[in-house]
């Protein structure tokens, strides 16, 4: 029976690790160059906290049981 080559499954697994994390580097920036691609623009009343220091949201009347 044939040994298993230990380094060999390291060497594979450091290179994966190593490719996720140029990946994740890339995704990273990417998105620091195009930050609406992920549909929430900074100007966005949504997502913008600034505009919701302004615009506090507004709480519908609910009906009453007499009117």
């Amino acid at each position: 029976m044939a040994t298993p080559n230990y380094g060999y499954e390291k060497r594979q697994r450091e290179l994966a690790k190593k490719k996720k994390k140029e990946d994740k580097a890339r995704e990273k920036a990417q998105r620091k160059l195009s930050p609406s691609s992920d549909g929430l623009a900074p100007g966005d009343p949504e997502t913008d906290v600034a505009s919701l220091e302004h615009d506090p949201p507004t709480i519908p009347v609910l009906p009453t049981k007499n009117g």
